[in-house]
């Protein structure tokens, strides 16, 4: 098995910022003091092409954003302060997607340890998301015609407003998005498949919807590849989540996507999305699940890559 990093390009955010960056290092070193992960299944990325992040991206955006010369309003939109550091960790998160989907294709699992930043539309950034590394793969993949048809399942808590918009007039990419309702972004984009849930929602409910739902998603035409936003953002402790999930209903959610994909016979990449609970720790124990979930669903095929 094959995961890939960006956390060796470190930002250093204000003491205040409410966004967890300290999160990544210390998931990549848990997972391997858990023993799930061996130290050499850990890669760190390389910066995504610049033709294959403007395949998808506006060149003048992703331009005024490597050169420092977004607006404040729009670097407020996204959330961070401007750094030549964040470029490099924005560059090497989709990097560690592209190069998730190409170990996939040998091992029918891999997965980075960062993206999932589903709402960064083509033009602009928000919420945390500087560049949408779910639409560069999907990208990626249509065009070197290795996939005629992705599957993108984002389980995050708030909905994957960019990824929908992103393709929204491409029936080459079916969008699948299950979130809160009432969460962020305000004002929701149109997925192929919205499933919005209430407040508190909870396993049972949780899941009994997932399943129905994965399944028409997945017997969507002729899948080739899944990617999946694995946010553990719906967990009931966590601060920006207000779902009721408990770390048995999330890791249930990940194998029943995995086992799903594998049923499909075809190859998948895990992204890390949202996680947020107070204290981080019970995030960061939900995100090792998500590997625990796919070692024991795809460990044996990807021991053979």
């Amino acid at each position: 098995m094959r995961v890939f990093y960006c956390d060796h390009h470190e930002v250093v955010l204000p003491p205040e910022h409410r966004f967890p960056m300290a999160k990544y290092a210390t998931l990549r070193a848990e997972l391997v003091a858990r023993g799930v992960l061996a130290p050499e299944e850990l890669a760190a990325a390389e910066a995504v092409p610049l033709a294959a992040l403007t395949r998808i991206h506006d060149p003048e955006y992703v331009a005024a954003f490597l050169s420092g010369a977004l607006p404040p309003k729009a670097m407020a939109q996204i959330g961070f302060p401007w750094s030549p550091e964040l470029v490099r960790r924005s560059l090497a998160s989709v990097g560690a997607t592209l190069a998730a989907v190409d170990a996939a294709f040998a091992d029918g699992f891999s997965g980075s340890l960062a993206g999932g930043t589903h709402h960064a539309h083509r033009e602009r950034g928000a919420g945390f998301c500087v560049f949408n590394d779910l639409a560069v793969a999907a990208g990626e993949l249509l065009a070197t015609q290795r996939a005629r048809r992705v599957l993108i399942v984002d389980l995050d808590v708030h909905q994957g407003d960019g990824t929908a918009e992103i393709f929204r007039d491409d029936a080459r990419v079916f969008t699948f998005s299950m979130h809160g309702a009432k969460n962020f972004p305000g004002r929701k984009a149109r997925s192929d498949l919205d499933v919005e849930l209430d407040d508190d929602t909870d396993d049972e409910t949780y899941l009994r919807l997932l399943e129905r739902h994965l399944a028409r998603a997945c017997g969507e035409r002729d899948v080739d590849f899944v990617l999946y936003q694995g946010g553990v953002d719906p967990l009931q402790q966590d601060r920006l989540g207000r779902l009721g999930l408990s770390h048995d209903g999330l890791e249930r959610r990940d194998r029943m996507v995995f086992e799903a994909t594998r049923a499909l016979g075809v190859p998948l990449v895990a992204t890390l999305g949202g996680g947020y609970a107070e204290p981080i720790d019970l995030s960061i124990d939900a995100h090792v699940n998500t590997y625990r979930a796919a070692r024991d669903v795809f460990g044996a095929r990807a021991r053979r890559g």
